[in-house]
């Protein structure tokens, strides 16, 4: 599977020379501290480095290492996860720190195996994690990497087909350089070109250092490739928001466990208008505009309306009817900022705060 031209070594080299003279350096997590690769490994999975980067530091000032991390309640793990979205991501984070400490004694395992033992660790999380931190020889292939190799060597078999996919592992492990203490600068090459390069649309081949070899360049296949046929079908959601605001306050409810959203605070979500306003009965509302809020598998129209109480005992028999402390509870609007919100709902309060007159 692996073309002449890339055997030998060749391709690592090439990888290796570019990254050392033409790719990243200088991002915060590129250490050799086990944590801090693994956070940004986490965060930077369907999230934009320009993204991860303010949210990184944020997030290590406030969990410095593992252990603060393995301790912190899980709602505060997720409130400083808040608008990087796809919050599974922030509930494995804490279970993996948990499991470190538990099983390892607070410091990440050198093997990858090990390592992709651990809650919310795949493979390629774990041969980076084993890469960057210990030089391990292991394979990365995440989206770009994949991107990269199929294009490199030609690799046309549907990659949404479980044994193609393991075809290109095979090939990745193939590929990786002889001398382990090339493993980060190969790993991070590899990450860089995927990303900055060998992109979905437009790569920049003339730059590439794999040009000379790159059997997609060679036979006018870039745009083609790599195959993956499977594709997600995308949904279309609407619902409606009810914020209720009294004296300071608003009114939250937890979400489920399980789900969009699940674990955090959101204003209490109806069906239909109609539900809510049938909800908010004798309450006067103010309709706001409606949120377009895009997720991987569908785009959700949130509907929201503005509660205005005229009185505490108002306020309370209506989050009274709303399922009262068992359902929720008053948030100060103070507190706001540390409570896990969905990004659209803070935007939403977020941009409230800015435009409202001064008390």
């Amino acid at each position: 599977m692996i073309p002449l031209d890339w055997r030998e070594g060749d391709f690592a080299r090439r990888v290796v020379d570019w990254q050392r003279t033409h790719g990243r350096h200088g991002l915060p997590w590129q250490s050799r501290e086990p944590y801090r690769v693994w956070l940004s490994e986490v965060m930077l999975q369907q999230t934009q480095v320009s993204t991860v980067l303010a949210y990184y530091t944020r997030f290590l000032a406030r969990f410095p290492d593992v252990a603060t991390l393995a301790a912190a309640p899980l709602d505060d793990v997720l409130a400083a996860w808040s608008g990087l979205g796809y919050y599974r991501r922030a509930r494995f984070l804490h279970a993996c720190a948990q499991a470190v400490v538990e099983r390892h004694g607070g410091r990440f395992p050198q093997d990858p195996e090990q390592l992709a033992a651990l809650p919310g660790i795949g493979r390629s999380t774990a041969a980076a994690i084993a890469a960057f931190c210990f030089d391990r020889r292991a394979a990365i292939l995440d989206g770009n990497v994949k991107r990269l190799l199929a294009r490199a060597l030609g690799f046309g078999a549907d990659l949404a087909v479980a044994s193609h996919e393991r075809e290109l592992w095979q090939a990745a492990c193939a590929l990786l350089p002889a001398e382990p203490a090339e493993m980060p600068a190969y790993t991070q090459g590899l990450m860089d070109l995927g990303a900055t390069v060998c992109t979905p649309r437009r790569p920049t081949c003339l730059v590439c250092p794999l040009r000379a070899g790159c059997v997609a360049l060679a036979t006018g296949r870039v745009e083609q490739l790599p195959v993956k046929t499977r594709k997600l079908q995308r949904g279309r959601r609407a619902n409606a928001w009810l914020w209720v605001e009294h004296a300071g306050r608003v009114w939250l409810q937890q979400r489920a466990a399980l789900g969009v959203w699940a674990g955090l605070w959101s204003l209490p979500m109806f069906d239909d208008e109609d539900s809510l306003l049938a909800a908010a009965a004798g309450v006067p509302l103010r309709a706001l505009a409606p949120i377009e809020h895009a997720l991987t598998h569908f785009d959700w129209r949130l509907a929201p309306w503005h509660a205005e109480p005229r009185s505490a005992d108002e306020a309370e028999a209506l989050v009274a009817r709303l399922g009262g402390a068992d359902a929720g509870r008053w948030i100060a609007r103070a507190a706001l900022a540390d409570i896990a919100l969905p990004a659209p709902l803070r935007k939403l309060l977020v941009a409230d705060a800015a435009t409202s007159p001064a008390p």
